[in-house]
């Protein structure tokens, strides 16, 4: 499903104009990324959070050049489902 996809659903499902809707979402998703760059976790209860992890430098192999190189530590965005919705995927 791509982001006009859930466009199209919303517009559907709530009868307004696909351009208000698009405003919307771009709005959502961007109130979401400038949350995560400032560290801040946002939390939608019943869907899942949307978090940062951390993680720590490492050692790494290119195996094509034969070479060690290291990987500094670093954060990146991830998504944690909550179990509501888990279990809704699941079909349980």
């Amino acid at each position: 499903m791509t982001k006009a996809d859930i466009v199209n659903e919303i517009a559907k499902a709530t009868g307004l104009e696909k351009t208000t809707v698009l405003v919307v979402v771009e709005s959502f998703m961007g109130s979401v990324k400038k949350s995560l760059a400032k560290g801040n976790p946002v939390y939608l209860r019943g869907f899942g959070s949307f978090i940062i992890k951390h993680r720590a430098a490492k050692t790494a192999q290119n195996i094509t050049k034969k070479t060690t190189m290291v990987i500094p530590e670093h954060d990146i965005p991830a998504f944690k489902p909550s179990d509501e919705f888990v279990e809704m995927v699941q079909g349980e």
